[in-house]
């Protein structure tokens, strides 16, 4: 008995990080486009998790600083097989894009792929799936006229203030005016997400979050070891960053090109290389570190800069099940994810929309894009290789 439930845990790792890798390979397009993905993977296609659960989850990890989309993935994978789940779903989608970055970014340095036809093509598929996750969301999440309001609210607010703390002060209002609107409001839920891991183990991480914030600074000092210092500076960055990679960069810029770690062209170069590999845009850290320290400064770069969401999504997971169930917190949770919507609206038009449909042509082949993804069913792969091959034969219209 003992042995078949090993066997079905390591199927369960297995499957997980199958899906993740997947995903690691042909997920582009930023955090938004991201969740888009695995909206249409975890959701729609495996049903691992219900719609509700699922942008809750997304909005827990708005509040949370760090890399969004990666930490919901996280949150899957322990949903799915607890700790180790969570390790394998993040390395299933990370190490692809690390692995391609310090193989790949220093032979790449200056030749401008961001500006490839190929690139530009991927950015379009970005505009189809994100469009899609959008309308599914906005259908279940704003049935009302009210959380509607509440989701043009979000909109032209994150739209007209585009800083990382507007969608948080966003969240925050729109939690509020939900509390107000909807106090009256009953609805039975019997869903449960389930997290495999104990509150003591999360009280933790949350110690050991905070406590490294403020240890590496003090070792960082009293010794002149330098990849102390490197693993402090990605810590730091990753610590206390909300929004997304493109906001990580100017810590990063600060942390290591004044310094003379690397040179402004090297860190302008990795960025170009960045954009050209799918996967979470924090994994710039893997470019950086291996220019500074080889492959093995990579990989340190890589687990700094990861480890402060790491530590935080398994520090609040636990608790987050019982405050969602709340009869208050649901009410706050129907105004926050109503401004999710908006805030996804937000960022599909600036940067997604406006990086990618330049021309006619590019708003053409995203509607063909579009129509691949929802009306015909195809799977994202094809979808990502379509819209590839298509980007580069668009350069020699």
């Amino acid at each position: 008995m003992k042995q078949n439930q090993t066997n079905h845990y390591f199927k369960q790792l297995l499957e997980i990080l199958i899906v993740s890798t997947r995903l690691g390979l042909t997920s582009f397009g930023g955090p938004v486009a991201h969740l888009g993905y695995f909206h249409n993977e975890y959701v729609h296609r495996k049903k691992w998790m219900d719609e509700k659960s699922f942008v809750d989850l997304v909005a827990l990890c708005q509040f949370l600083p760090g890399p969004a989309s990666s930490q919901v993935g996280i949150g899957i994978g322990v949903m799915r097989a607890g700790v180790l789940g969570g390790i394998v779903s993040f390395i299933g989608f990370t190490l692809p894009s690390v692995i391609a970055l310090i193989i790949f970014a220093l032979l790449l340095q200056g030749l401008g792929i961001d500006q490839a036809g190929w690139i530009h093509g991927l950015k379009i598929v970005a505009v189809a799936v994100v469009a899609h996750a959008i309308i599914g969301m906005a259908r279940n999440l704003t049935p009302d006229l009210n959380r509607k309001t509440l989701a043009l609210f979000a909109l032209v607010f994150t739209l007209c203030w585009q800083t990382a703390v507007s969608q948080v002060a966003v969240i925050i209002i729109s939690g509020i005016i939900g509390f107000i609107l909807y106090k009256q409001h009953t609805e039975s839920d019997d869903s449960r997400i389930h997290f495999p891991i104990s509150r003591g183990f999360a009280l933790i991480c949350l110690s050991l979050f905070f406590g490294l914030l403020f240890l590496l600074p003090i070792l960082r000092e009293a010794t002149s070891l330098s990849w102390i210092a490197m693993f402090d500076s990605f810590y730091r960055s990753g610590s206390i960053v909300f929004g997304g990679g493109h906001v990580v960069l100017p810590l990063l810029e600060r942390e290591f090109v004044p310094t003379g770690w690397l040179s402004e062209e090297a860190f302008i170069a990795g960025y170009g290389a960045a954009q050209a590999v799918p996967g979470p845009l924090f994994t710039f850290a893997a470019y950086l570190g291996a220019v500074m320290e080889g492959w093995q400064g990579g990989v340190l770069a890589t687990i700094a800069i990861f480890l402060p969401a790491f530590l935080l999504i398994l520090g609040t997971l636990p608790f987050w099940d019982s405050l969602r169930r709340n009869p208050k917190i649901k009410v706050v949770l129907m105004g926050v994810n109503a401004a999710v919507v908006g805030i996804l609206i937000s960022a599909f038009y600036q940067p997604i929309w406006t990086s990618s449909i330049l021309a006619p042509i590019d708003f053409a082949f995203a509607a063909i894009l579009f129509s691949m993804l929802v009306y015909w069913k195809l799977p994202p792969w094809i979808i990502v290789v379509t819209g590839a091959i298509g980007g580069s034969l668009m350069t020699l219209i």
